[in-house]
């Protein structure tokens, strides 16, 4: 490898959403920004989330110096677990992102060998050859930063996911004083995130959600439901503090929310009146027009309160005629099934709903930041070359075009999960590719990898059904005892007369098999399951996943 090249390798979230992960490299120091996950598409059947493939990282565990957090949202942080499971290295984050992380090692039971290191916005801190400062910017989460990488050959600024709020709700804005300055020293290279790169304009501020929201609040005559992502931080002071102006107490309901207010009014970004909360508990024995019950459940996940709620199935959120459902949240690319699915159930209970459908004024906000600020960062830092981050692969294309457009950067890249950028103070240069790709992960008690094997079974199995061929064999003569039984599950086959030729192939197959034969096992199930297969699929044309069952007698 080149001694005087910084190479930067993307190992998850350039050609997708979710999944962040980035690899920087200095001879023999590596840095990660971000250890994200992401949710499975429809077709990874029993998959619960989806982290990118480290080979190249556990291939060089001695060089991986730490992971460096540039805020606490599921697509930046929730593959930690199963990274340290693999590389148990020091894990930088400011003092909110930690929170979030320590309750996803605990959960995992990794907490206790974990080094969690705090960092400060605005205080630089060093990594062998790596000179780190975070900067403060503003998200739909609090406490993010953009990380100001100072390598050997020049500065790499990665923004995270950003929008720019100059008048953010918790009197900490986007300090565009500190990005200003990084462009007058100079700024190597710009990672910039592109997920509101179709959006015209600015993103409004989390601020101006309020006039709509208390609107609303003064409106509702009973009960109000406010739903908004666990994580919206900004979103739940505003809602408990209309709450309180209009006269209403809050119940919290939901895990994850009850997990983030706990952790937001520990570190100090909740300040509720005294009597404000109350216990769900206690909800019925209020006047409905005296209660907001802020619950979790915006993407209609099935096991959610607000879901259970929908269907009249959850202990103590009691959804009734003209009570009002508020989701403060817009949908997210994939869940609109069951959203609308949710939403129909909360119809039947007679609530008035909702939600960021454009008719009902400005209910949410976006965390990202649209066209103009993204032309601003990058006008504001000046950067010698751009790479967009963050997003589909239309995402990035679009986004190198508008920093093209903008006509400050000398060289646009687009980069792709797996390739290397070698950088120096004049070049960037692709440089070849590393090992990259998804795994597929079952997260019961313990984190168990789903091998592509096991999907495409999955697969198989949803699509053509199941077909077991049980066969009873003596042990000591090793003759078949009774005719085969054939158990279908998803495959249904009406004719009988089909069945009973199914059977008899599957005795002919026995029968013509030598005595040898017969005492292996596992070559009588593989001769059965041939067969079988040809016959099924000859007769019906049908492929069920075949599997023969030996029972010894």
């Amino acid at each position: 490898m080149a001694q005087d090249k910084l190479r930067m390798i993307p190992l998850g979230g350039l050609g997708e959403f979710g999944m962040n992960c980035m690899a920087l490299r200095w001879q023999d120091d590596i840095i990660v920004i971000d250890a994200g996950l992401m949710f499975p598409e429809e077709e990874l059947l029993g998959v619960d989330i989806v982290v990118p493939d480290i080979s190249y990282l556990v291939e060089n565990r001695s060089k991986v110096k730490a992971i460096v957090l540039t805020h606490g949202h599921e697509d930046h942080i929730g593959g930690l677990p199963w990274i340290l499971s693999e590389l148990n290295v020091p894990v930088y984050g400011t003092e909110f992102t930690l929170a979030y992380v320590e309750g996803k090692l605990e959960e995992h039971r990794l907490l206790d060998d974990a080094d969690l290191i705090e960092m400060l916005p605005g205080h630089r801190f060093t990594l062998g050859p790596f000179s780190i400062m975070p900067i403060r910017v503003t998200h739909s989460l609090v406490d993010c930063v953009a990380l100001a990488i100072h390598t050997p050959v020049g500065v790499v600024l990665h923004t995270g996911d950003f929008k720019i709020d100059l008048s953010s709700p918790d009197g900490k804005p986007f300090d565009l004083h500190a990005f200003a300055e990084l462009g007058k020293n100079g700024v190597l290279a710009l990672l910039q995130d592109s997920t509101n790169v179709d959006r015209p304009g600015y993103t409004p501020s989390e601020r101006a959600v309020k006039p709509r929201l208390d609107e609303i609040f003064a409106r509702t005559k009973k009960k109000l439901f406010f739903s908004c992502f666990s994580s919206s931080i900004h979103r739940i002071r505003l809602a408990m503090e209309l709450a309180h102006n209009h006269g209403r107490k809050v119940a919290i309901i939901g895990r994850s929310l009850d997990n983030s207010t706990e952790i937001a009014q520990d570190l100090g970004y909740l300040d509720l009146p005294k009597g404000l909360i109350i216990n769900p508990g206690q909800i019925k024995e209020m006047a409905p027009d005296k209660v907001c019950i802020m619950i979790s459940g915006t993407q209609g996940e099935p096991m959610s309160a607000l879901s259970r709620a929908a269907v009249n199935n959850h202990k103590f959120a009691k959804i009734d005629p003209g009570d009002t459902v508020l989701l403060s949240s817009r949908v997210i690319p994939g869940n609109e099934k069951g959203i609308y699915r949710m939403i129909d159930h909360l119809e039947r209970r007679d609530a008035k709903v909702i939600h960021d459908d454009g008719t009902q004024g400005l209910i949410h906000v976006s965390g990202h930041g649209s066209q103009e600020e993204l032309r601003l960062m990058i006008n504001l830092v000046k950067p010698k070359f751009f790479i967009p981050v963050h997003g589909d692969y239309r995402h990035l294309k679009r986004h190198a075009e508008l920093a093209a457009e903008v006509g400050v950067v000398e060289k646009v890249i687009l980069l792709e999960d797996g390739e290397i950028l070698d950088l120096d103070k004049n070049t960037a240069v692709k440089n070849g590719k590393v090992t990259t790709g998804r795994v597929c992960i079952d997260s019961g008690g313990s984190i168990e990898v789903v091998e592509d094997v096991v999907i495409r079974d999955r697969k198989h199995i949803s699509e053509d059904g199941i077909l077991l061929p049980i066969i009873a064999i003596n042990k000591r003569t090793g003759q078949v005892e009774s005719l085969p039984e054939l158990v279908m599950r998803g495959f249904a086959v009406d004719d009988e007369q089909v069945i009973n030729e199914a059977r008899n192939i599957v005795q002919k197959t026995l029968n013509s098999s030598s005595a040898e034969e017969k005492q292996d096992y596992g070559v009588v199930k593989e001769k059965v399951r041939n067969d079988l297969k040809r016959f099924i699929q000859k007769s019906t044309s049908r492929r069920p996943l075949i599997m023969p069952v030996i029972l010894e007698i």
